[in-house]
């Protein structure tokens, strides 16, 4: 597939005027209102406060700047999402070591938020593969912040800050040799301890059966049902003979669907990488795009995850949902859209308890291991340490005398005493002391008072928790 029509490969000088006018837009913001980038999509799932004037100008930080082949490296700005980044890179043979699995996702959100995909326990988190980024911070001075050196503290607090300490103009990212195609096979296992020794085993050797495995996520159907799905890089002609035409799940063919029928299956490199993205992983069934008749109708290029937010966001703002449950008399949903990590060791038990808790499936499983030897202050999970993302993203009816939200608190509890990590892009009900002792505030509030002395952002918890 080609680059898309607005991806651009953009010079250095090109790169300069953007930053240029994205300095002089923050320059231009009364200092008595808050800092917020001008963005026309968006991944997050929690309400925020409307913006009370005109965001940041990034409209020229969307694209590539330079791959380096021999290096193996990308200069990308902060607004280009992964889809553009992948549509240059792949025909170098490179892909970023781990493409998070939304096309819309962005480089600098996918740093500042984080991200993962099923080379995670392989390759760690997104932000990982950063070797240095340009931040724009919050006083208006843009810095290089590095590993080591003036400001490293910045560059090791980055990750997890979503953007209260600053957005990044330009991320030099390591990348991967990549293939023309992806092998996959889908391992039917029967319980979630099977899951769990089967990622301890790939975790321990990066195999399965004698053969590579360069990504490991799965679906829970049931607490019965449970598909690892392992994939490897594989050449034109060994694609050819384990599958003469490669499986196309853009079309009427849906991939979840697939786990059951296909004990192995092949996909082109760019829709395995894009392999949730056309049904939103099985978020489509909520806007009938599964059912047969509709999925003819509703045309490909809207087969996509951006649109679906879409109609979410029309959702959220007229409360459609809402006022036709109340119409029929029926509950209303609290909605509960999480991607939580728990160790591995704790995935049987928090599973457990999941599923005699909160009646939701499938849920999408995706173990990760940080490729760091140090912790990320923000988002302090253990090097070295397996853990499992568990995604899940739905509503569950608001059973009569509990609240809207009481599910999720319960959620947030049930990981808190597993030792994990709920990511923040969704609904956090967090007391603030407990908020910083899980997300390093002590760490973030040192390096927000260096880089925002004057409290142009909000803070991580203002953000996260209380919809700043």
């Amino acid at each position: 597939m080609s680059a898309s029509a607005n991806t651009a490969v953009r010079g250095e000088h090109q790169h300069e005027q953007a930053v240029a006018a994205l300095v002089r837009s923050s320059a231009a913001v009364d200092p008595d209102r808050p800092l917020r980038l001008a963005k026309r999509t968006t991944n997050l799932f929690r309400p925020r406060r409307p913006s009370p004037g005109p965001g940041l100008d990034a409209s020229g930080l969307t694209g590539v700047i330079s791959v380096d082949d021999a290096a193996g490296t990308a200069d990308v700005q902060g607004m280009c999402t992964y889809e553009d980044l992948v549509a240059v890179t792949l025909p170098h043979g490179l892909v970023p070591t781990v493409v998070p699995q939304l096309r819309t996702i962005t480089v600098g959100g996918a740093l500042a938020g984080l991200g993962i995909e099923s080379s995670s326990l392989r390759n760690g988190l997104p932000h990982e593969a950063a070797l240095e980024i340009d931040v724009l911070t919050p006083s208006g001075e843009v810095v290089t912040a590095t590993p080591t050196g003036e400001h490293a503290d910045l560059f090791h607090a980055f990750p997890n800050s979503y953007g209260t300490l600053g957005y990044a103009t330009r991320v030099r990212l390591r990348l991967d040799r990549a293939e023309p195609f992806v092998a996959l096979r889908n391992v039917r296992l029967h319980s979630v301890a099977e899951v769990a020794s089967a990622v301890a085993k790939i975790a321990a050797d990066g195999s399965w059966d004698g053969e590579r495995v360069d990504f490991c996520d799965g679906v829970l159907f049931a607490p019965g049902e449970v598909y690892l799905c392992l994939g490897r890089y594989a050449a034109r002609e060994e694609a050819r003979a384990l599958r003469p035409a490669p499986s196309d799940y853009t079309g009427q063919r849906i991939y979840y669907l697939s786990l059951p029928e296909r004990p192995t299956d092949v996909l082109r490199t760019l829709d395995y990488l894009w392999r949730w993205d056309t049904d939103w992983f099985w978020c489509s069934r909520a806007f009938g795009v599964q059912n047969p008749v509709v999925r003819r109708l509703w045309p490909r290029r809207w087969r996509r995850s951006d649109v679906y937010r879409r109609i979410v966001g029309l959702d959220e703002r007229w409360d459609l949902t809402g006022r036709l449950a109340d119409l029929r008399h029926r509950p209303r949903n609290e909605r509960v859209v999480q991607d939580v990590e728990v160790p591995l060791d704790q995935l049987e038990s928090f599973m457990a308890w999941f599923t005699g808790h909160v009646p939701m499936t499938p849920v999408w499983l995706c173990p990760l291991r940080l490729a760091s030897s140090e912790p990320w202050p923000l988002y302090p999970l253990e090097p070295h340490r397996a853990y499992v993302n568990v995604g899940f993203w739905g509503g569950v009816p608001i059973a009569e005398g509990r609240r809207d939200g009481d599910v999720n608190r319960q959620i947030e509890m049930a990981v808190a005493v597993r030792h994990g990590h709920k990511s923040l892009y969704s609904t956090s009900t967090y007391g603030r002391e407990t908020f910083d002792t899980l997300y390093g505030g002590l760490d973030y509030a040192a390096v927000k008072d260096r880089y925002d002395p004057a409290g142009r952002t909000p803070t991580l918890y203002e953000k996260a928790v209380q919809g700043a």
